[in-house]
């Protein structure tokens, strides 16, 4: 069976390979048998083994739904009464977990920071130091809206020095840039199937340290469905979700996380590196500016300044490149016109030679010239 092979340029779902889309084509089974439950239990040991966590430290936690909602599970479940969470707020997806926090009227510290630097660790420190309640500390990996890579070490290392649980959404790094939740100082992280494993929406995981989790079992309990101790202790009693789990998304999850083996930890992100260098050389060779210096970057999302030629379309850009398999995607940098090329997925370095060829014929239809103007 052939599938249409797409180039997703998005910050997600990523560009799957056929085997793992065809692994969704399997035998009908109640998610409650002992089969299936089997399957997830490796592929929760292999979720940890990822990130080199210790296993009996630290476990995975399977949810059905999108990244943000692993978001959700984490603020809402891990903050004790009487405690605040502090959000290190500098960009699009710190600030939607500021968001979550006034959703549930989570007691919260947010910091915010610039847009296009890493956060600023004098000032989280301050904030500590003035804020003594605070129990979480939650930050961003790579802030995908415009790909800027946070100083997660150091950060965990201010909060445990403090005596607070560190939480950092990994969504758009795991199983890409290496991760190692021990020397990262990491207390909790999370990610959804679709990204860096390759494998499908529909699934997303909380991987955590097993003694919070279970003194989370006190906590207030602010979401029915969103609990994190309570799907935990599902899974540790039964081998089960509590509610019924994405089957044909956790076969190909199974699938995705095989090959994650087979390419290997340093060859997969060396492979990321190459699609990132081949997005830079065709934007540099068309004259585009990004929005956050490069060595700020995590090297997996370029946010892309908009020319200020009169001509320049991006809804027809988007929709010529599109036609012809390959996508993009609009930015998401405050007020800033911007649009994102990511390196994620089961792409390397000639698709993106083929894209580059592609766009620059969408900008020569467009009437933008090239190199492309900036005014300031």
């Amino acid at each position: 069976m052939e599938v249409r092979r797409n180039i997703l340029l998005n910050p997600g779902p990523a560009t799957t390979t056929d085997t793992v889309k065809l692994a969704q084509v399997a035998p009908d089974i109640c998610p409650r048998e002992k089969e299936f439950a089997g399957l997830m239990a490796g592929l929760r040991e292999d979720l940890v083994r990822v990130v080199h966590g210790d296993p009996a430290k630290y476990t995975a936690v399977l949810f059905c739904g999108s990244g943000t909602l692993c978001m959700d599970v984490c603020l809402n479940s891990l903050l004790p009464q009487g405690k605040r969470a502090l959000i290190v707020h500098n960009g699009a997806y710190s600030a939607r977990a500021a968001d979550i926090c006034r959703y549930y009227g989570l007691p919260h510290v947010e910091l915010k920071l610039p847009y296009d630097c890493p956060a600023d660790l004098g000032a989280v420190e301050r904030a500590l130091r003035e804020n003594p309640d605070v129990a979480l500390v939650y930050a961003t990996h790579n802030e995908t809206g415009a790909g800027l890579l946070n100083p997660i070490r150091e950060l965990g290392a201010l909060a445990h020095a403090c005596g607070a649980v560190f939480v950092t959404d990994t969504t758009s790094t795991y199983a890409m840039r290496p991760i190692d939740v021990e020397a990262d100082n990491i207390d909790f992280c999370m990610a959804s199937a679709q990204k860096g494993l390759m494998a499908m929406t529909g699934l997303s995981f909380v991987i955590g340290r097993r003694d919070i989790i279970e003194a989370s079992k006190d906590y207030p309990r602010r979401s029915y469905y969103a609990n994190l101790f309570r799907q935990y202790d599902c899974f540790e009693r039964t081998g089960e979700m509590e509610f019924t789990p994405p089957v044909q998304t956790v076969y190909a999850a199974i699938q995705a996380m095989k090959e994650y083996w087979a390419e290997g930890e340093q060859a997969k992100w060396a492979r990321h590196t190459r699609v990132m260098e081949a997005i830079r050389a065709g934007l540099d060779g068309l004259g585009f500016r990004e929005t956050v210096r490069r060595e700020w970057q995590a090297g997996l999302v370029a946010a892309v300044r908009n020319p200020d030629d009169p001509n320049w379309d991006f809804q027809r850009v988007h929709d010529y490149c599109y036609e012809r398999g390959f996508t993009i995607y609009p930015g998401k940098v405050g007020t800033a016109g911007t649009f994102r090329l990511c390196a994620l997925g089961a792409i390397d370095a000639p698709d993106i030679q083929a894209f580059f060829e592609v766009f620059r014929q969408a900008l020569d239809g467009c009437g933008v010239a090239v190199p492309v103007r900036y005014d300031a």
